[in-house]
């Protein structure tokens, strides 16, 4: 497809197949997120992929709302989904990055984390998502962007997940299914409900 065709097509989507995904399809979504923008080329992003109903069910076990998982009501559709990736942005690899000498005018040197104006690992991985979303258009498959309801540390940490890594939230990769929710996903959605506001009165130029 097109980039102008990918974005007309793209959209979050919540019910899924079981057919898992091919492992060449899966390398290029994954390959395609890490190909985004990298602040000082700090390269401070890590995704966690998780496949399987085993895999995925425990952590919407462990970092959804307690009963979502034995009650998920409309949202069963999104169990089906055969690959769950977690995006891990690491603070510390800005921080050690922006403390190097070519950085120096940017005045970020030794500011801790939480004090920096703009988290740039979290710009970073907001960018990967949107990539991560695209290619997925792009190879046929649906995905979705959404929030993890509980502290994911236990479930990283027992995955061997280093400490201090960030999780903005995760991504459901796999095969639309399009019976779930009356047949009709993107209707369904807030873009069936909401219109989107035309460009005209959301680009702004010189001034408001």
């Amino acid at each position: 497809m097109e980039l102008d065709e990918i974005l007309r097509h793209r959209h979050m989507v919540r019910h899924y197949t079981a057919a898992p995904v091919p492992a060449d399809v899966l390398e290029r979504v994954l390959r395609a997120a890490l190909r985004g923008p990298s602040a000082g080329f700090s390269q401070g992003l890590d995704l966690l992929v998780l496949q399987g109903h085993e895999e995925t069910g425990r952590l919407f076990e462990q970092t959804s709302d307690p009963g979502f998982w034995s009650d998920p009501g409309p949202l069963a559709g999104l169990l089906a989904a055969p690959v769950i990736v977690l995006p891990l942005a690491d603070p510390g690899a800005y921080q050690s990055r922006y403390g190097e000498p070519d950085k120096r005018r940017s005045g970020l040197a030794g500011i801790a984390p939480e004090d920096w104006p703009v988290p740039y690992w979290l710009v970073d991985a907001s960018f990967a998502v949107m990539l991560f979303l695209l290619a997925a258009t792009s190879e046929g498959l649906g995905a979705l962007f959404f929030r993890l309801h509980r502290d994911p540390a236990p479930f990283l940490s027992a995955r061997g997940v280093p400490d201090g890594r960030q999780v903005i939230g995760a991504l459901a990769l796999g095969y639309e299914d399009p019976s779930g929710r009356g047949g009709s996903l993107v209707a369904d959605g807030s873009t069936g409900r909401r219109p989107r506001r035309p460009t005209s009165e959301a680009v702004h130029n010189s001034r408001w």
